[in-house]
């Protein structure tokens, strides 16, 4: 130690805190002792390690009766057709399956069913032509425009580039499957490389979109908030997203902190902020706050046990309010 200087013996000791930070979190999960899960507290449930419930989980009288599938009272559903009919296949009958007889009468009941099907060729290629003419009158030539959807140098149409960018974001297909998805819809090969400049095109396509609608996003009345750890190629970071009616944005930072709200939303935000109680979300300029009910009843069940005269009935108070909230919201 005496031969290290000084900003190697602060490295030192800060890595040997970390190491014991470890092993007390390791030994209290080991002795069943860990101090909060996102059970009993706001932090998110991806903190969670699994573990066997120490107490098995009794079902009511009331749950081992119910059977499978929609409970009583449950409002259902029923599909009416798609809204659209893209072709129409008529069969009829050309022999009586009783006697064998090819006299039949005219058509005295019709019964439709409307079936949504994967045809043979989902994807087509197409060769467009465009020609070229020469004026007559001043002698220019003049080529002619290709169909909407159709971008001149590009081997894939606007339609097919959006359903692999949302394949491939929204549904995490890697460029792998998508390519391997592309030779079983339509038989043609598409490399890697293609998939990742298309995606590139369209991402710089929407970016002013994008740009537009975090503008917008901070005019709202009211705004929901929330945060959860985001691995990237090993980094722990952080995903935010800030929803409301009608939109839902996401926003990749390297921090927790409250700058990534502030970036979000501004420095100050004149509707009502929903959110659970994470401390990043307090003491900012916010006209309104609207807390995590379940968030704050599971804090209120923990106060229930709290030594004092009167945090029992003042816990059950607001369990009781919350409650009700809950119900009408179910209502």
């Amino acid at each position: 130690m005496e031969q290290l200087s000084q900003a190697e013996g602060v490295e030192m000791v800060l890595g040997l805190q970390k190491i014991i930070e470890e092993l007390q979190e390791k030994l209290a999960i080991a002795t069943g002792k860990r101090r909060t899960t996102s059970q009993t507290s706001s932090k998110p449930p991806s903190t969670d390690l699994l573990q066997k419930p120490e107490k098995s989980t009794v079902k009511t009288e009331q749950d081992q009766k119910k059977k499978p599938g929609g409970q009583p009272g449950h409002q259902g559903k029923t599909r009416k057709g798609f809204g659209r009919v893209d072709r129409t296949e008529i069969s009829s009958p050309n022999i009586c399956q009783n006697c064998g007889s090819q006299e039949l009468s005219e058509v005295i009941n019709i019964h439709s069913q409307q079936v949504a099907s994967l045809v043979a060729k989902p994807i087509e290629v197409v060769e467009y032509q465009t020609q070229s003419c020469k004026c007559l009158e001043c002698g220019a030539v003049v080529r002619g425009e290709p169909p909407l959807g159709i971008v001149p140098g590009q081997d894939l149409s606007i339609n097919l580039q959006a359903l692999l960018v949302g394949l491939g974001n929204y549904g995490h297909l890697s460029y792998g499957k998508l390519s391997q998805l592309l030779w079983e819809l339509g038989t043609i090969e598409v490399g890697v490389g293609t998939l990742q400049k298309t995606n590139q095109r369209v991402a710089a396509a929407v970016k002013p979109a994008l740009k537009a609608l975090w503008e917008w996003a901070p005019l709202q009345s009211k705004v929901h908030v929330d945060e959860t750890p985001w691995c990237v190629m090993g980094v722990k970071e952080w995903l935010w997203t800030a929803s409301g009616e009608g939109f839902c944005l996401f926003h990749a930072a390297d921090t927790r902190g409250r700058v990534e709200l502030e970036t979000m939303l501004g420095t100050e935000f004149a509707g009502v902020l929903s959110s659970d109680d994470f401390s990043v979300y307090n003491g900012g300029t916010i006209t309104g706050q609207q807390k995590c009910l379940a968030h704050l009843r599971r804090h209120f069940k923990r106060v229930l046990g709290l030594p004092g005269d009167n945090n029992a009935a003042v816990a059950q108070v607001f369990i009781s309010l919350i409650d009700e909230a809950f119900n009408w919201s179910l209502d």
